[in-house]
């Protein structure tokens, strides 16, 4: 008895401590929970009231830093541009600049060149830092990317540069005739043949003009505010019409072909300057007496039928490394050629635009030696499509099925008229 009296003391006395021990790291755990951590300090206790809002609708990355620089609050944008590693500011200028005006409060502003985080081909962030004292101890930092706005700033003025220098040549030109002709006063024949040079130059000065009109307002323009259903086949029309004179000069043959009756949705004006632009750029740069064949087909497409107009000629063909260039403004393959064919540039940029502004595209597809196809895709103008359905549909026998006219309509891309064989990317024989 006096045995088993003992082993249950001592089991009651275990316990007893067992629950003791539970108790107490039950109260270390909520007093250890209930500590404020690093971050709630820094961002509850430190910061001042509201900053933690404002600093998160800022479109500039914002950096708030202590007394011992370590990063209070940071944005993620801050981390996106590389701003923040480890807990740390990682830009030494910035944080040599924010210990200066910790010390002597003052506002201060910096630009910089950031090497771009994740590209090892050395490519730098253009950043605007700003910093400024936040209360007594904190420093904040904001920083504004302007690598878009300086890539933006470089593309204009390498515009007004290759404005100026086109405008020049014929500019230049005309003053150099004028004193030709004025010196060549008594003689009859040298002022036809001065003022024949003048029309030509007045010609490529007119027409530069009229391109950079042209591009500013289909960059400026929205072309879907005075969109209307367009057939196809007159744009086509047009664009031969506009360079009859100058394939029958060369004995170029025009060809087309392809589905008709098709309708695109967009401004009729510029679709007629984009396509018009890219007949007349395959009629001035292919050798005489060959072919240019425009051909339209409709393409199933997520999201709405495309329109695809494919323009192919038998020219010289555009290098690979060209094809990456050809749609930049005043950007030509060969500027020689060019100048003989009176060419600005500006086409092709306009076609781009074009398309861009009306929810479509263009691409080329080219070989030199070989030739090249142009070929733009716009949207359907689907109501158009929809009606002519319809219409066509209830002017159908009784006998016929749903079944029928789903084959009857599949298009045959490219087998009209006289360019039956055209599919780009192939070029006409």
């Amino acid at each position: 008895m006096n045995v088993n009296a003992a082993i249950a003391a001592l089991a009651a006395l275990a316990g007893l401590c067992t629950g003791v021990i539970a108790m107490l790291a039950f109260r270390w755990s909520e007093r250890e929970q209930a500590k404020p951590t690093r971050s709630s300090l820094h961002t509850d206790a430190v910061l001042p009231p509201g900053v933690d809002t404002v600093l998160s609708v800022l479109r500039s990355s914002a950096v708030v830093l202590d007394e011992a620089d370590s990063v209070v609050k940071a944005s993620s944008a801050a981390y996106a541009l590389g701003l923040v590693r480890g807990g740390k500011l990682a830009v030494e200028p910035m944080l040599q600049m924010a210990r200066d005006t910790r010390r002597d409060g003052e506002i201060r502003q910096i630009e910089l060149d950031l090497p771009r985080r994740g590209t090892g081909r050395g490519e730098a962030l253009a950043v605007s830092a700003r910093v400024a004292p936040l209360g007594s101890r904190l420093v904040l930092l904001l920083v504004e990317d302007l690598t878009e706005a300086r890539r933006i700033e470089a593309v204009r003025r390498d515009f007004v540069a290759n404005v100026s220098h086109e405008l020049k040549t014929p500019v230049g030109a005309l003053s150099l005739l004028s004193e030709a002709v004025m010196d060549a006063s008594d003689d009859p024949e040298a002022v036809t043949r001065f003022a024949g040079r003048m029309q030509i130059e007045a010609t490529r000065l007119t027409s530069l003009v009229q391109e950079l009109i042209d591009l500013s307002r289909v960059q400026n323009d929205d072309p879907l505010e005075d969109a209307e259903p367009v057939r196809v086949d007159e744009l086509v029309t047009e664009a031969i019409d506009r360079c009859r004179h100058q394939a029958g000069t060369k004995q170029i043959t025009m060809a087309t072909g392809g589905t008709a009756d098709l309708h695109v949705w967009g401004n009729r004006g510029q679709l007629a300057a984009a396509l018009g632009n890219l007949v007349e750029n395959a009629v001035n740069y292919s050798p005489a007496r060959t072919r240019v064949g425009i051909a339209a087909r409709r393409l199933p497409a997520t999201g709405g039928d495309l329109i695809e107009v494919a323009v192919t000629d038998q020219g010289i063909g555009i290098s690979e490394k060209d094809r990456e260039r050809i749609f930049e403004r005043f950007y030509r393959v060969d500027p020689a050629r060019s100048r003989q064919t009176g060419g600005t540039g500006l086409g092709l940029a306009i076609v781009k635009h074009v398309a861009a502004s009306h929810g479509g595209e263009v691409t080329v597809w080219s070989a030199e030696g070989q030739g090249s196809t142009f070929t733009l895709r716009l949207p359907e103008a689907g109501s158009v499509r929809d009606r002519d359905r319809s219409r066509d549909r209830s002017s159908r026998e009784p006998y016929e099925t749903n079944a029928d006219l789903d084959g009857e309509d599949q298009d045959r891309p490219y087998e009209t008229n006289s360019c039956d064989h055209l599919s780009a990317p192939e070029v006409l024989p």
